[in-house]
């Protein structure tokens, strides 16, 4: 008998990649652009996962709407430099035989949900490990920022799932998993406190060999 069809949908920043150091660096380059202080990498990292004008907007609440438009601005250029320039996001371990694991299970289709823009999201799938993967991408020049279920919820459309469950690293991505009707499993390893995540999580993995088991786990199917 088979399964429903079942999205599989991922963030990627603190889930599938790395790429802390990338953010920080850009979050560096735009605060002293604009002459204002940077705050602590702790507070930088918890609005990972948020779309930029939203992320400025808490790290920068007193900042008018232009200025935190420029900071937009003045981040997106850093990063793309710092992308060009330096290596690549590295996968986290285990990512790669986890994706190859779920790409042939029938009843299975991978999608993205992320806060990243377009552009930025084309170049980390340009990685030929990553590319072709992926039936649904959503990106937040399309949508409201995370939490909002917008980008789960057109993920689902897309995919022509029945059920889904979001993997991700922050309690953002909890949040739009679970307003969308998803299950939800947080990853430890990424940028949010595990303690605040797994409040909000479904289920936890320490490590990518964990996640296959949980996902079926999920509609109780091992």
């Amino acid at each position: 008998m088979s399964r429903p069809r079942t999205l599989v949908l991922f963030d990627v920043d603190g889930t599938l990649i790395d790429s802390q150091s990338h953010i920080l660096g850009a979050m560096d380059f735009a605060f002293k652009t604009r002459g204002l202080v940077l705050p602590p990498a702790s507070e930088i990292l918890a609005i990972v996962g948020l779309s930029l004008p939203e992320a400025f907007a808490q790290l920068c609440p007193e900042a008018d709407a232009q200025e935190r438009l420029l900071l937009v601005e003045a981040y997106k250029d850093s990063f793309a430099s710092l992308r060009e320039s330096a290596s690549a996001s590295a996968l986290y371990p285990g990512a790669l035989a986890c994706l190859d694991r779920l790409k042939h299970m029938d009843d299975v289709v991978l999608g993205i949900a992320t806060g990243k823009s377009r552009r930025g999201l084309r170049h980390v799938l340009s990685n030929p490990d990553l590319a072709g993967r992926f039936a649904t991408t959503q990106v937040a020049d399309d949508h409201p920022s995370k939490p909002h279920p917008s980008m789960a919820l057109q993920a689902m459309t897309e995919s022509g799932a029945v059920r889904g469950v979001m993997i991700g690293d922050t309690t953002f991505d909890m949040q739009m998993g679970r307003a969308a009707g998803l299950k939800t499993i947080g990853v430890s390893w990424g940028y949010h406190a595990q303690q605040a995540l797994r409040a909000q999580a479904d289920r936890m993995i320490a490590d990518y060999a964990q996640l296959v088991p949980e996902v079926q786990n999920l509609w109780g199917e091992i």
